[in-house]
């Protein structure tokens, strides 16, 4: 699991690029919206085109992916009981 939380925070740092950001400085359970890393929805698209291509994750709803995509934590534990790749 603590593999699949830095590359997932690796992930995020790529797609989004926050140059100057390392995976050390994102705490799992920071949240990603708002407070935490203060993402908004076009970032979310992102996180969705992650989830998609890596990990054949496709949410049928908006609670759906805003609780999936809550925090690195909830990404990592949602892979874990939705991946197909």
């Amino acid at each position: 699991m603590e593999d699949l939380k830095l590359e997932l925070k690796r992930q995020i740092i790529e797609v989004l690029n926050l140059e100057d950001m390392q995976p050390s400085d994102i705490e799992d359970a920071a949240p990603l919206f708002g407070e935490g890393l203060g993402l908004d929805s076009i970032d979310a698209l992102e996180l969705i085109m992650i989830m998609d291509k890596h990990y054949g994750i496709k949410f049928s709803s908006k609670e759906e992916s805003k609780a999936a995509l809550a925090s690195v934590d909830a990404m990592a534990s949602y892979i874990q009981q939705h991946r197909t790749k």
